[in-house]
C-alpha cells in the first residue's frame, strides 16, 4: 500500500549580491592563511634561529687581480704605474699631493719611479708627449693645473708610456 503523498517544498537558491561574495571569500582566505600560518610554526618549531631571520652577511666583492705591465722597458713600465696610481688615487691641481692623497702628474710619476733618474725621465717624454697636442705649453705642473678633471692627464700619461716603449726606454 502506498503511503500518503509528501510533497516538499525547495526552497529557491539564494542570490548573493558582490558585496556578500566578497565578504563570504574574505572570511575563506582568513581562515586559510590560518592555517597556513600554524603549518609554518609546526614546521619551523624545531629551527633554533627561525624567527626572527638572521642577516645573511653578503660576500666580500673580489678585487681584480692586477693585470701585468704591458711595457717591459723601465720608462714606459714608470708612466703606467703612474697611470695605475692616478686612477686609484685620484688627481690634483696645485699641489704634488692634497690631504686625501690625490696627487698631480708630477706627484703620481715621482709615487711611481724606481729612482730618481727614472722619475725625471719620464717627466720629460710626459713633456714631450703634451707639447705634441699643445705645443704651448711650459711645464708639466702648469699644464696640470690648467685641466679641468683627471681624464687628460691620464691619457697624455699613456701617450707617453707608449711613445717611451716605442723609443725602447
Amino acid at each position: 500500500m502506498a503511503g500518503p503523498a509528501t510533497t516538499v517544498k525547495v526552497a529557491a537558491p539564494v542570490v548573493l549580491d558582490l558585496d556578500a561574495r566578497l565578504v563570504e571569500v574574505g572570511l575563506v582566505m582568513d581562515a586559510r592563511l590560518a592555517l597556513a600560518n600554524v603549518r609554518f610554526e609546526v614546521d619551523t618549531v624545531h629551527l633554533p634561529a627561525a624567527d626572527p631571520i638572521p642577516d645573511v652577511a653578503a660576500p666580500l666583492p673580489l678585487a681584480p687581480a692586477a693585470a701585468p705591465c704591458p711595457y717591459p722597458t723601465p720608462i714606459a713600465a714608470t708612466l703606467h704605474r703612474a697611470r695605475l696610481r692616478l686612477d686609484a688615487a685620484g688627481w690634483c691641481t696645485g699641489q704634488l699631493r692634497d690631504e686625501q692623497g690625490a696627487r698631480c702628474l708630477i706627484g703620481v710619476i715621482q709615487a711611481a719611479a724606481d729612482s730618481r733618474g727614472h722619475a725625471d725621465d719620464a717627466c720629460v717624454l710626459l713633456l714631450e708627449a703634451i707639447r705634441r697636442d699643445f705645443p704651448h705649453a711650459d711645464t708639466v705642473p702648469t699644464w696640470n693645473d690648467n685641466q679641468r678633471d683627471p681624464r687628460l692627464p691620464a691619457r697624455y700619461l699613456e701617450r707617453a708610456a707608449e711613445l717611451a716603449h716605442s723609443r725602447g726606454q
